[in-house]
């Protein structure tokens, strides 16, 4: 019997997210927590299984061994199948040629032989680096129905920040007349979310000319979509309403995690209607002290808790100690703030420790930005970590 799937997704997951700086010094980008008990993977993975597409090709290449160990079998998102499931597609040695992937499209292109193996019509690209919601069935049904060669997933921006994105120019039946990657001058607000659908012939057609092409960046946004535009190729936009979150930088990063908390968070990630899978640590309930105070909060299994929190996403095994505060901060797993401590407006890594006294970052109000500390550092007692600096060394203070 031929074994086929009508639809493969290809998850770009290999940046290396300079931008997150001290967070990504030793992880790829989609491997950092979120959400207390979460890591941004686990997005497109959950949505591709509650969308009903059960093969999965994950594009790796800038430190992926957490990322990969985090992955594994794929058996916390139902994607440990025997035929399909997920797939770590990493750069590897050739016949003709050593290459590492030089661009997303290129990333795509070396993986040919692992989505031909299942003879799709359909490709589905996405981002590792995403925190949203998406029924990617719906977005191929419409991909159907309207005949496309490409259809592109879009949401309307503010229009001062589309210059940020690849911004699509459509004819009001939705069609896609021009796309300009990160324009200086946007003249639409419809921003790509870097989630496409393409049938399948078309898009090996043209990976295998754009390798051929010596001038290509290898890249979909500057190369593959304006090609398939020059040429006639039907390209479609497909409107997306609900939360969408491109975490690429500290402050989305921090605002992001922001969203999931009050009794009515912008962005609900205990939907049993839309479930979000992950490798969750195992860990004893939490404790909350008899003196301890905490006020709109996420705080995971294993923390222990007898100081103050307030407004802030505490991840597993996240210790804060009596008299210590922590408000508007993300603080990741096995992280201890001891006694007296104050962390605010701060994005904190795994296995930090910030010691007694010590400060860590300053209220949104003064502007100085986010404080980062990168994983496994110490705080040195009575030290002082201004607002937005960025550590990834132990610090003891000036």
């Amino acid at each position: 019997m031929l074994r086929k799937k009508e639809c493969v997704a290809m998850l770009l997951a290999g940046g290396q997210g300079s931008r997150l700086y001290a967070l990504t010094n030793n992880i790829a980008k989609p491997a950092v927590a979120f959400g207390a008990k979460y890591r941004i993977i686990d997005f497109p993975l959950s949505n591709c299984i509650n969308s009903g597409i059960d093969t999965v090709g994950v594009l790796t290449q800038y430190e992926p061994l957490e990322l990969n160990e985090y992955i594994g079998n794929g058996q916390p998102w139902d994607l440990d199948r025997a035929f399909g499931g997920v797939h770590i597609l990493s750069p590897y040695q050739a016949k003709k040629k050593q290459s590492w992937f030089e661009g997303t499209a290129n990333a795509i292109y070396q993986n040919l032989h692992f989505m031909k193996k299942y003879d799709p019509d359909y490709i589905l690209i996405l981002s590792g680096d995403h925190i949203y919601k998406m029924d990617y069935a719906d977005m191929l049904r419409a991909h159907k129905a309207t005949g496309a060669d490409c259809t592109i997933a879009a949401i309307e921006v503010p229009i001062k920040e589309a210059s940020r994105f690849g911004v699509l120019n459509c004819n009001p039946d939705g069609t896609i007349y021009e796309f300009e990657e990160k324009p200086k001058q946007p003249k639409s607000n419809l921003a790509s979310m870097g989630i496409y659908i393409f049938t399948a012939k078309k898009l090996f057609d043209y990976l295998e000319a754009d390798d051929k092409n010596p001038d290509s960046s290898k890249d979909f946004g500057k190369d593959i979509l304006p090609a398939m535009l020059k040429a006639g190729e039907k390209m479609v936009s497909y409107r997306f309403k609900g939360y969408w979150k491109d975490v690429g930088t500290i402050t989305s990063l921090w605002e992001s995690n922001m969203d999931l908390l009050g009794a009515e968070p912008a962005f609900d990630v205990g939907d049993s209607d839309w479930k979000i899978h992950s490798r969750n640590p195992l860990a004893p309930p939490e404790y909350i002290g008899e003196k301890a105070v905490v006020d709109n909060s996420l705080i995971a299994l294993g923390c222990e808790i007898e100081g103050n929190v307030k407004n802030s996403v505490l991840a597993s095994n996240v210790i804060v100690e009596a008299g210590a505060t922590v408000r508007n901060s993300v603080i990741m797993a096995g992280t201890v703030i001891r006694k007296n401590a104050v962390v605010e407006y701060s994005i904190i890594d795994e296995n930090v420790t910030v010691e007694t006294g010590a400060t860590v970052g300053a209220p949104k109000e003064e502007g100085a930005g986010i404080a980062v500390l990168g994983r496994g550092i110490t705080i040195a007692s009575g030290a002082k970590v201004a607002g937005g600096v960025i550590l990834d060394k132990d610090y003891k203070g000036e």
